[in-house]
């Protein structure tokens, strides 16, 4: 299926032309064909945010793949001058493309040709704002370009060596390649210690009793709008893929007030590559490390049931798939949410049914995300001797302490432990519970 081209749209003055992208996707035969043309559809979103005009699009059904050229040479070459036809600047291919293919291709379109891979890693690198993401975007990119070298240098000959030079007989690829290795070692080293510091701050919780919660879900499902609704974040609520990259936390409060933070993570999405997933390792952690996962999931979406799939095979690759979830459908207020939303209430018995546009819900999600952290933090009452100054220390370290008042020599003190440090409190400092501060 080839589309017919767009009239391309004149830029204003000064300001540099989009690309022209000419879209192919080329499932095998036994991919459904709701799912190809959904994935083609997500593709087309995909170069929409990365800032590039669809051209025209191809959908070519594979018995297998061509190992020089992903779709055959002489179907390569209709494409092509289909795309020349449209007056495209740029090919965009709905899969991976081995280095060797993606070489062959420009060769045959006459044209700059990237994988989904390359297009998700240039739309990352526009949405990321804070030093972490940065380093994430260029350690992926890295990883990326790092097999895709040979060829771009093969028009220099060897040279000689000498005092100061590269060695001899060494190629311009080789000293790339090893100034990228070097360049990947340093940016692994910062991100370990991006991991030591985010892992200090996650114990510092832990000792307050702080509850984690993460959300996740395929992107666009509005979890930074249910972050700005639950904790008035502020964050970037836009409708297009990844509008969000960098992770945002804040303190939520609860009905029964118990301390929680919660974390806004980056979209899942389908075929999202391994090693993108590896080099936001450090992101992701908060997935691991949350005691409830909020997944969000856009009940008016026509292939929810996908996303669904796609975004718990991200979670079985983080090696979290059997943490506590929650699932939570979101834009019921649309007409086709609320029926999608109840046909999948069986698969999803404990569902919750919100809109995180207009509100409706909240109160009972956050009675649910209550229910279902009760048993990690106990509130207790104690009487504590002033003069016992070691106690009251670790008090304060360990827990959250909610009220305190001096009752002669003695601090009765009202405080939310987890669970586990209740059990080291001396029975002696334990005050009968009055009946209206619940656990």
């Amino acid at each position: 299926m080839t589309d017919a081209p767009e009239v391309a749209s004149q830029p204003s003055a000064g300001t540099p032309p989009a690309d022209r992208a000419w879209l192919v996707a080329a499932p095998q035969a036994d991919v459904p064909a709701a799912f190809a043309e959904e994935s083609l559809r997500e593709l087309r979103s995909l170069a929409k945010t990365a800032g590039a005009e669809t051209a025209g699009e191809s959908l070519c059904r594979l018995r297998s793949v061509h190992p020089a050229t992903y779709i055959g040479r002489g179907r390569a070459a209709e494409l092509a001058e289909a795309a020349r036809g449209a007056g495209a600047t740029l090919v965009i291919f709905d899969d991976d493309l081995s280095p060797a293919q993606g070489r062959a291709l420009e060769d045959i379109f006459g044209m700059r040709v990237v994988d989904r891979t390359q297009l998700i890693l240039d739309i990352f690198a526009q949405r990321a704002r804070t030093l972490e993401g940065r380093l994430q975007v260029e350690l992926a990119q890295l990883r990326y370009l790092l097999p895709r070298l040979r060829g771009l240098w093969t028009h220099l000959e060897r040279q000689k060596g000498g005092i100061g030079l590269k060695g001899p007989g060494e190629k311009q690829l080789e000293l790339d390649r090893r100034r990228i290795e070097q360049r990947i070692t340093r940016i692994r080293g910062r991100l370990q210690q991006v991991r030591l510091h985010r892992a200090e701050l996650r114990r510092g919780r832990r000792r307050r009793g702080w509850a984690l919660l993460t959300l996740v879900g395929y992107t666009n499902a509005g979890k930074s709008t249910l972050l700005n609704l639950l904790a008035g974040a502020g964050v970037l609520a836009d409708d297009k893929l990844f509008a969000t990259l960098d992770p945002t936390t804040r303190q939520i409060a609860l009905p029964r007030h118990q301390p929680c933070l919660l974390t806004d993570t980056v979209g899942f999405i389908r075929k999202l590559p391994h090693h993108l997933v590896e080099a936001f390792k450090a992101t992701l952690e908060e997935v691991n490390e949350a005691d409830l996962l909020i997944h969000v999931i856009d009940a008016s979406h026509p292939r929810a049931e996908e996303q669904i799939a796609a975004v718990e095979q991200v979670l079985d690759d983080l090696g979290a798939r059997g943490k506590p979830v929650l699932a939570v459908f979101n834009k019921t207020d649309i007409e086709r949410g609320r029926n999608q939303a109840l046909r999948l209430s069986d698969r999803f018995p404990h569902a919750i049914a919100i809109s995180a546009r207009t509100g409706e819900g909240t109160r009972l999600l956050l009675d649910t995300i209550t229910d279902m952290l009760r048993d990690r933090v106990v509130r207790l009452r104690l009487s504590v001797p002033a003069a016992d100054g070691r106690f009251l220390a670790q008090l304060h370290a360990l827990g959250q302490v909610e009220r305190q008042r001096v009752r002669g020599q003695r601090l009765h003190i009202e405080v939310a432990l987890p669970a586990a440090k209740a059990a080291g409190i001396p029975p002696a400092y334990i005050l009968p519970d009055r009946g209206d501060s619940e656990t």
